[in-house]
């Protein structure tokens, strides 16, 4: 299961919910797709989307058989999952996150930095967060200069280090 969205707060009396999205695919949440909620005993419990619109930097989602505030009031703060043969296949040099958690990071002659612990995506492209064993952190821009090879079956990212990427 891959999270896709996180339910930040009701949206009116209806059962709308207000979404903030942690996917590039807003096709997630069209009319008809299928998300997934955990409950309490830890089962995922499915919701089909049969409302959706954006509203300023959030979607706006309603689900089937959700139509009152008191419906949906327990699932703020709840993450929304999807499965795994939900995901979209992904264009040559383009990867989910998942697949670069956890890569080793090593330079082009063989220097092992450290494990990419997290990613950001701040605008233009996404910057590799590498964790070194000592614990200092190494901030690695996603662009073709840098990244020379992603070897997503063996964990590891080979990189070109630039001039003042690591002091």
């Amino acid at each position: 299961m891959f999270i896709v969205g996180k339910i930040i707060n009701t949206h009116g009396i209806k059962g709308e919910v207000k979404v903030k999205r942690i996917t590039d695919f807003a096709e997630r949440f069209a009319v008809g797709e299928v998300v997934y909620v955990i409950d309490q005993s830890n089962s995922f419990i499915p919701l089909t989307i049969d409302g959706f619109r954006t509203q300023k930097n959030n979607d706006l989602l309603h689900f089937a058989g959700y139509d009152s505030i008191n419906d949906v009031e327990q699932l703020k703060g709840i993450n929304l999952h999807i499965k795994e043969e939900q995901l979209t296949d992904l264009a040559e040099h383009e990867y989910y996150y998942h697949e670069i958690i956890n890569c080793i990071v090593v330079t082009t002659t063989g220097d092992e930095l450290g494990v990419i612990d997290h990613i950001l995506s701040p605008g233009a492209n996404d910057v590799w967060v590498v964790k070194e064993k000592n614990g200092k952190e190494i901030l690695i821009p996603y662009i073709e200069d840098v990244v020379k090879e992603v070897d997503i079956k063996n964990k590891k990212v080979i990189i070109e280090l630039m001039e003042g990427l690591i002091e």
